[in-house]
């Protein structure tokens, strides 16, 4: 399994195409899979993910509000749990239940909330918004192991922005997949972002 620390994000994936889609991102060096729970039927999506590629990736949901969400999520296989926001009760259960977790966050005080309920790295969001300055301020604050993720804005142009300003990794979204976007077209893209972090 590949240890980038990139997150492919699939918004609106349907679960006819999830195989195809997961297997297309592994095969250009992706590990992190992450289906939003406001995709069609995205239990299921990431139920078949899981079945074809847990060995080879981690497979998990995004957009995960609530308890009963980390709860059937866990209950596919799946092992990442990825929030637009910090909720300490989400946090904690997804630990519990051996998950890992990458709450959505947007300033220092939910940093330091997301930690203090046992995240396993932090996803800022919208990344775009903070900027790479926001970036540097919050590293001056957070500890030094902890994993800050960007997501919002990027893309395979702008990764070494945001390396630069502190960024462990990445979670990339639309830049990468789109509802009706080829399969072709996604591996194509996820090769051209790949290249783009090993150059990091």
């Amino acid at each position: 399994m590949s240890d980038r620390e990139l997150i492919a994000i699939l918004r609106g994936i349907q679960p006819s195409e999830a195989v195809d889609v997961a297997n297309a991102l592994v095969d250009a060096g992706f590990s992190r899979i992450e289906v939003p729970l406001n995709s069609p039927d995205p239990i299921t999506s990431i139920s078949k993910m899981v079945d074809a590629l847990g060995d080879k990736a981690l497979i998990g949901a995004g957009t995960v509000l609530n308890i009963d969400q980390v709860e059937a999520v866990a209950a596919t296989g799946a092992k990442l749990i990825v929030s637009p926001n910090t909720n300490a009760a989400v946090i904690e259960r997804t630990r519990t239940l051996g998950l890992l977790s990458y709450p959505g966050v947007m300033t220092p005080t939910e940093c330091f909330a997301a930690i203090d309920a046992g995240a396993t790295g932090l996803k800022l969001f919208p990344a775009d918004l903070v900027g790479a300055a926001g970036v540097k301020a919050f590293r001056a604050v957070l500890p030094a192991e902890m994993k800050l993720y960007a997501v919002g804005g990027v893309a395979n142009d702008n990764l070494g922005q945001w390396r630069e300003a502190g960024v462990t990794g990445f979670g990339i979204g639309s830049s990468l997949y789109k509802a009706g976007r080829t399969v072709d077209e996604v591996h194509a893209i996820a090769k051209e972002i790949v290249a783009a972090y090993d150059q990091l």
